[in-house]
């Protein structure tokens, strides 16, 4: 499997990542075919074949990503395995649910300072802890939110319940590209043994640079990073800068 991060969209500053509904920049629609590039040469170099539906949340920033990346791929004939389904002959987006980044809930779209206003307003809550945003066990009191661990867990169940039937019935060397967040995958490479708890904040992902994975279900370790690179963080970088 190579599991992107979403390419820089149009994002509201001082707003957890979330569920925001905007789209790519420019820089981002060319990080989506750069990050198509290098999927292609994996592919060549290590003797893959590109599964040709892109798996992507529903988010607007990750399907636009995908949909660059497919166009991409169409375009320079990247390998793909013959199915004989017209719905595989050729590079295409495929949305699934839960793969999106921790949810806020009700607070979604509400800038950093406003929710904490919310929750101040409240009687029936504190203001949250300083650097509440970055607690992975922290959930925020609204309906619907999450805490970023709660959310690994749900898309690392998601990411395996799309590379299942990968496992079970290709013979060649298929890679499975999917398109998700930074944080909530953070938290799952976590829970999939690939990242220390401790390294879970140190490091982030670039945008539409893939990082390659095996999953054999029937191994352990199941999970096992084979390329590419994290991000790290400085200690400069503030706790609550979205992810």
């Amino acid at each position: 499997m190579a599991f992107l991060r979403h390419s820089d969209y149009h994002q509201w500053p001082d707003t957890p990542s979330a569920l925001q509904p905007w789209g790519l920049t420019e820089q981002g629609e060319t990080q989506a075919r750069a990050g198509a590039e290098t999927l292609m040469h994996w592919a060549l170099e290590k003797g893959f074949v590109l599964d040709p539906a892109i798996v992507c949340s529903t988010s607007l920033r990750a399907w636009q990503t995908a949909q660059v990346m497919a166009a991409w791929l169409n375009e320079h004939q990247a390998p793909f395995p013959v199915t004989g389904h017209a719905t595989d002959r050729a590079f295409h987006p495929v949305s699934v649910p839960h793969l999106h980044e921790r949810s806020v809930g009700a607070a979604a779209n509400l800038t950093v300072k406003q929710i904490e206003q919310a929750l101040s307003a409240d009687p029936r809550h504190t203001v949250p802890p300083p650097g509440w945003k970055a607690d992975s066990h922290y959930r925020l009191p609204f309906e619907g939110a999450e805490s970023l661990i709660e959310a690994g867990h749900r898309v690392k169940t998601t990411l395996e319940k799309v590379c299942q039937p990968l496992a079970d019935t290709l013979q060649t060397n298929t890679l499975k590209v999917v398109i998700g967040h930074g944080a909530s995958f953070r938290h799952a490479a976590y829970l999939m043994g690939v990242l220390r708890f401790e390294t879970v904040h140190q490091c982030s992902l670039y945008h539409a640079r893939p990082l390659l994975f095996r999953y054999q279900p029937d191994q352990s370790p199941q999970w096992v990073q084979l390329s590419g690179h994290w991000k790290h963080r400085h200690q400069t970088d503030p706790l609550h800068t979205p992810d």
